[in-house]
């Protein structure tokens, strides 16, 4: 019997209360897509038999990693995370290890390659849209507008779709090889695509919570990806 891709999922971090945390949504979504979901702890180094990498969404990141002095809108920080994502992100990227960052994780691939994000979109980008919705998580309250010749074109049928959206922050200046592939309408990028990694995507909304048919289209391609991965690493 064939293993399935084995995908590394960050969890968040407690200070408070010294414990770890992770979204059962995530799991079931790499489930879903044919993947064996694992939680990764931040003392540990980024496993050999990772067949892929999910960065989870959460809080903010220190501004301090990315040239900035905090604003008063920035939120509460999480050092070890923060310090642990970038670590394994960075990794994953030189290893060309498939990669999907969800909101936070978008973010943390920006950064790890030189971007910038804005530390509140309101008071930095001046933005009309509402952000941080008042609906379930699983709902979608704004459109997105896809670009062309990206990934999001090639799984999905319409160039417009609509997505959930729980984010005062978004990506500004793009990372080194990164390219924005989906915007809102007030001008935010929502989807970025690394251009010279195998699978290296990043979306600032959630798709593993919405559970529709595009969403699932999105986790099914990152599976594929890790499959590949795996097949590559079981030839050499």
């Amino acid at each position: 019997m064939r293993r399935k891709p084995v995908i590394g999922i960050s969890p968040n971090y407690s200070y408070e209360s010294k414990e770890y945390s992770l979204h059962e949504d995530y799991v079931l979504a790499i489930e879903k897509a044919g993947g064996v979901p694992i939680a990764l702890l931040p003392h540990q180094e980024l496993p050999d038999f990772l067949d892929g990498l999910l960065l989870t969404g959460g809080g903010d990141i220190d501004p301090l990693l990315f040239g900035e002095e905090p604003l008063h809108q920035s939120g509460e920080i999480n050092p070890l995370r923060d310090a642990y994502e970038m670590r394994i992100c960075r990794e994953a990227l030189e290893k060309d290890l498939p990669l999907l960052g969800i909101c936070r994780g978008m973010q943390v691939m920006n950064i790890v390659t030189g971007g910038k994000i804005y530390q509140d979109i309101g008071v930095q980008a001046g933005t009309t849209l509402k952000h941080i919705q008042q609906a379930p998580r699983s709902y979608g309250t704004h459109s997105i507008f896809v670009e062309d010749n990206t990934l999001l074109t090639d799984l999905w049928e319409n160039r417009r779709t609509i997505v959930n959206t729980l984010h005062h922050q978004s990506c500004s200046e793009l990372g080194e090889g990164f390219k924005a592939i989906a915007r809102s309408a007030d001008g935010l990028i929502e989807a970025i695509e690394h251009e010279n990694c195998s699978f290296a995507v990043g979306v600032q909304w959630h798709p593993e919570a919405m559970k529709t048919e595009e969403m699932g289209l999105l986790f099914t391609a990152f599976l594929k990806a890790a499959a590949g991965h795996k097949q590559k690493q079981e030839v050499i």
